[in-house]
């Protein structure tokens, strides 16, 4: 039984980093876990990713590349203000610029500095260096 998807797909990436394979299945897929994975894709921790219809919930097949030393959720994901950015990033990131806070917000799924960007707060999801 899967509590969090989400989770069990950045942990199969790390686990699949780790083992230093190229690429990785996720299983089942989502449009949360589809807008993850194409900001990966866009910052660069991730080569290319496919949804194929398996008949089910479908799967994603994950091309790897190398980059991704740490990732995980973040529980429970908490509200943030845009004046806050900084504080979670000293809390969850290794070093400031350095890294990838993930989070949801009325205008999708955006990184921490796209969020400065554009002035806009949200709800926390996970991250990634």
């Amino acid at each position: 039984m899967l509590n969090d998807p989400l989770a069990d797909a950045l942990s199969t990436m790390k686990n699949a980093e780790i083992k230093g394979k190229g690429t990785c299945i996720i299983q089942p897929s989502s449009k949360l876990i589809g807008g993850v994975l194409n900001l990966l894709k866009e910052k660069g921790y991730i080569t290319e990713f496919e949804q194929v219809d398996d008949g089910k919930a479908g799967i994603f097949q994950v091309k790897l590349k190398g980059n991704i030393n740490n990732c995980g959720v973040i529980k429970p994901r908490y509200p943030i203000k845009r004046d806050d950015l900084d504080k979670w990033e000293s809390r969850y990131l290794p070093a400031q610029h350095f890294g990838l806070l993930i989070l949801t917000t009325t205008k999708g799924i955006a990184s921490q500095s796209e969020a400065k960007q554009n002035g806009i707060g949200g709800k926390l999801l996970a991250y990634v260096y």
